[in-house]
């Protein structure tokens, strides 16, 4: 009986050493990767929420009161500079023209014979200077007439597409009705807002050629096969968002943008020593950014950062970490404030060329 009474408590005491032994080798295989923050000049993409217009986008509406006669243009055409649009009914500026014309004639016609006295020394000089002027008054209000009528005739004042009628054929219109829109679409003009840091470090680069051109992000998520250049930047800071408005122009050959699109402006910047961190490095608490440093006792603790910029990946960061701080890169959902860690240090070079190497 006492032998195996000696027995059970060998075995017991094998277990229990067996037991803290595999412990022990668990605790010694937990290690953590680490790494540090990357210090080093990189480019920035930012993008901005845009709209498209036109380089030209008017309103065509009537010089003159009257029916709409003709309709010579259809929806959605091209139309080319001088060409006829609408015609409104020009009966009574013809009627006009006409009596203008007739009266002109008549003053004429007392002008020659004032002028034939004139030079017999019948009439005084003053006289045919009198009638001189009646007949500039006449020709004068010939072509105001000639000018009434012709602006019966809505012509193109530059190539572009048509809009959608305002009015339809035999409406009757009153001088300023709208009848539509035109939009020269050769170029379009793309509007977005920039914040004031941002501006700050476009304004600081902006010397260099290729800081001026941007991309087109359309609605599709596809990107407009055709560069832009940023050529104008609005005088004045809007108060309430901080932003300022740019203006990029792009060619447009093929007519792919129309006026009254949306889109997305991407535009590139250099940032000199920023400091670059791998995304799931960070955690979120209360829409802020944080993340594990270690110490130099291996004990880990939250601190919290702020994002200059966001690319595929990575984070640049603003304030919170300095390029010697190591911080946690994996494990962030199984260690807690002020525990104490063994961990690898991976360098932050590795990590970022590798990202997906160390993706969890």
């Amino acid at each position: 009986m006492n032998k195996l009474l000696m027995f059970m408590s060998f075995c017991a005491l094998l277990w229990c050493t067996s037991c803290a032994k595999k412990e022990e080798e668990k605790e010694e295989e937990i290690k953590y990767l680490v790494t540090s923050p990357l210090k080093r000049d990189t480019t920035i993409t930012n993008a901005y929420v845009s709209q498209i217009h036109a380089i030209q986008h008017i309103e065509i509406r009537a010089l003159e009161k009257g029916y709409l006669q003709k309709i010579f243009v259809d929806e959605g055409q091209h139309v080319k500079k001088g060409q006829l649009m609408f015609q409104i009914l020009p009966i009574q500026y013809q009627a006009e023209l006409q009596k203008a014309q007739a009266e002109a004639n008549f003053v004429d016609v007392e002008y020659k014979n004032t002028k034939l006295l004139a030079d017999s020394n019948i009439v005084s000089k003053n006289e045919l200077a009198l009638a001189r002027a009646k007949l500039d008054k006449a020709k004068a209000e010939v072509s105001v007439a000639q000018i009434h009528l012709g602006f019966t005739e809505v012509r193109a004042p530059f190539d572009g597409i048509m809009d959608h009628f305002q009015v339809r054929l035999g409406s009757l219109v009153n001088e300023g009705d709208l009848l539509t829109t035109l939009s020269d679409n050769s170029q379009m003009w793309v509007y977005f807002n920039v914040p004031e840091a941002e501006y700050l470090n476009y304004k600081t680069h902006a010397q260099a050629e290729n800081m001026q051109h941007v991309n087109l992000m359309m609605a599709n998520q596809q990107l407009f096969p055709h560069s832009g250049v940023v050529q104008t930047i609005e005088a004045d800071f809007n108060n309430e968002t901080g932003n300022i408005a740019f203006r990029a122009t792009f060619p447009n050959p093929n007519g792919l943008l129309r006026h009254g699109e949306t889109g997305n402006i991407q535009m590139t910047l250099p940032m000199k020593n920023a400091l670059i961190i791998p995304q799931k490095a960070t955690f979120e608490v209360l829409e802020k950014k944080y993340v594990f440093v270690v110490d130099k006792n291996n004990v880990i603790k939250s601190r919290e950062i702020t994002i200059a910029a966001e690319m595929p990946h990575i984070f640049v960061v603003r304030t919170g970490l300095n390029k010697d701080d190591k911080i946690l890169l994996e494990g962030l959902r199984q260690v807690k404030e002020n525990e104490k860690i063994q961990y690898k240090f991976i360098q932050p070079a590795s990590v970022i060329s590798n990202l997906s190497l160390y993706a969890e």
